[in-house]
C-alpha cells in the first residue's frame, strides 16, 4: 500500500472473545527499530477487525484507532526520528499477533510483512538543480 492510504487490519481464526497483543514493527533506513503494540480482545466470532474493535488500556494507545499501529510507532533508540529519505524504496512493516496481554508478550500466534511505498507505479521522479535550488519534481503517469 501507498504510504498516506488507510491500512486495514484484521485477524480471523481466534477463539471467541480471545485476547490478544498486535504489534507492529519497523526499521528505517539508519536500521533503527521503531514499535508499537495495542491489546484486543477478539469478537465471538473469533474475528479482530481494527476498525470495529478498540484497543484495550495498557499498549501504545487505547480506543477505536483503526491505524493507531502505525502512527503510534516509537523509535528504541531515544530522541530519534521516523525519516524517509530514499522514497524509491518502502518500508517494511513487521505485523505480528501474541496471545494473551502479558509482558512479555505470549506465544507469537501469527505474523506478517506488508510494504509500505512511496511512489504508485509509473510516477517519474525528476532531480531539479537551478542556481541554488535543490529539489525533486514528481510527475503522475
Amino acid at each position: 500500500s501507498l504510504f498516506d492510504e488507510p491500512l486495514a487490519i484484521a485477524v480471523r481464526g481466534l477463539g471467541p472473545r480471545q485476547q490478544v497483543t498486535l504489534r507492529t514493527s519497523l526499521r528505517d533506513e539508519a536500521g533503527e527499530l521503531f514499535q508499537a503494540s495495542a491489546r484486543y480482545q477478539a469478537g465471538d466470532d473469533g474475528e479482530l477487525d481494527l476498525a470495529r474493535c478498540p484497543a484495550l488500556p495498557g499498549g501504545s494507545f487505547s480506543g477505536l484507532e483503526p491505524m493507531g499501529l502505525l502512527w503510534a510507532l516509537q523509535p528504541q533508540k531515544p530522541f530519534w526520528r521516523l525519516v524517509k529519505r530514499d522514497v524509491q524504496s518502502p518500508f517494511l512493516l513487521q505485523l505480528e499477533v501474541f496471545e494473551g496481554h502479558g509482558e512479555p508478550p505470549g506465544q507469537l500466534l501469527a505474523q506478517t510483512q506488508h510494504e509500505r511505498a512511496f511512489l504508485r507505479d509509473g510516477v517519474r521522479r525528476v532531480p531539479v538543480r537551478d542556481g541554488r535550488i535543490r529539489a525533486t519534481l514528481f510527475l503522475p503517469p
